[in-house]
């Protein structure tokens, strides 16, 4: 006879901040300033690669770290990233990650990264909104720029 493993899969609160949950993240700039509140990726001396889940109403339903890396690379999973995503009931995410050099041009890692994990959303049902690069106080959005 063999034996079955039982889990559950409970969700952490790691900590808190404050936005306005009424108000919809609408544009790249609402994006970077609660990642700047958040996690404050343009301090960050290491490459960080974070999500915000949203819910169907445009709200955010959660913001996660998926990857802290070194000085220009964050190693990313897709199976991190939904994992965290779906634990929420997400509908959407948007992606981001700083560059520490404040070089704002996506690399092509950057590229094929988010193009994968576009291609993974869509078979999870999960779109992906957005993918910021955040360095030096400003960021670049890769939906906006037309990077994906």
């Amino acid at each position: 006879m063999k034996t079955i493993q039982k889990y559950k899969l409970e969700l952490v609160r790691e900590s808190e901040h404050e936005y306005l949950p009424s108000s919809r993240i609408c544009e790249p700039e609402d994006v970077f300033r609660t990642l700047e509140s958040v996690f404050e990726l343009s301090k960050q001396p290491e490459e960080l690669f974070v999500i915000l889940a949203m819910t169907t109403a445009g709200t955010i339903a959660g913001a996660f770290e998926i990857s802290h890396g070194d000085l220009n690379t964050a190693i990313v999973n897709p199976r991190e990233v939904f994992k965290r995503a779906m634990l929420v009931n997400a509908n959407s995410i948007i992606l981001a990650h700083n560059h520490p050099s404040g070089e704002l041009k996506p690399s092509l890692n950057d590229k094929t990264l988010t193009s994968r994990l576009v291609e993974c959303g869509k078979i999870l049902g999960i779109t992906v909104m957005d993918h910021l690069i955040v360095g030096g106080g400003c960021y670049h959005s890769m939906k906006e720029e037309g990077d994906m």
